[in-house]
């Protein structure tokens, strides 16, 4: 099970966040977040993938990042198509293609996605494209037809522990965790004696 922390900005609790040896940390490019990252981003690590998020960037803007800030991954979170993530795909870093999930959606959508990500990422639909704070009803996640891996986010908190568990247990492809506002201070800094409680508990399933 990996773990990604998102929405991170502040270089001090990035550094943090970094000895607790997350998976992914994740850097929002979108300029309406109150998590908007507007310059400079530290150099980590290069065991955790430093993942800029995206929501319906041009092409050049995110080749940009990509290189500025010497992204791994990069988590498209707007409305992105199948072919828009293949010209990403192409750029050498890993894909993450992230849903908006409500009640009753309909899985056969991603099917057109599959070979041109890495990932999914299914995360709560809401009034934003992210960080809303909330979880969707897992329960529809034993629709999901695929084999294709996928994050977990949206509003995940220390009160989700035995929800995952549960969710381990089934024959669903989770490959990682992604946490953000449940784990905040304040915008964009995290709690990281909460995180690492997290953590600990997460690896113990």
């Amino acid at each position: 099970m990996k773990l990604k922390v998102c929405g991170m900005r502040e270089f001090e609790n990035i550094s943090s966040l970094c000895k607790l040896k997350p998976n992914y940390i994740g850097f929002i490019f979108w300029a309406p977040s109150e998590r908007y990252v507007t310059d400079k981003t530290p150099k980590i690590n290069d065991s955790i993938k430093k993942t800029g998020v995206f929501v319906n960037a041009s092409i050049d803007y995110i080749e940009t990042m990509i290189v500025k800030h010497q992204l791994s991954a990069v988590q498209l979170h707007g409305d992105e198509t199948p072919d828009y993530c293949k010209v990403i795909k192409n750029l050498n870093v890993e894909v993450i293609k992230t849903f908006s999930i409500s009640n009753n959606y309909n899985f056969s959508i991603l099917k057109s996605y599959e070979k041109n990500c890495d990932f999914f990422l299914f995360d709560t639909k809401g009034d934003l494209p992210g960080g809303n704070g909330i979880n969707f009803d897992w329960d529809i996640l034993k629709n999901y037809p695929l084999q294709k891996p996928f994050f977990l986010s949206g509003g995940i908190g220390t009160d989700n522990i035995d929800q995952i568990k549960k969710l381990l247990n089934s024959q669903l492809p989770i490959y990682a965790i992604d946490v953000n506002s449940k784990f905040e201070i304040s915008p964009a800094k995290k709690d990281i004696d909460k995180l690492k409680l997290f953590k600990k508990e997460l690896y113990e399933l």
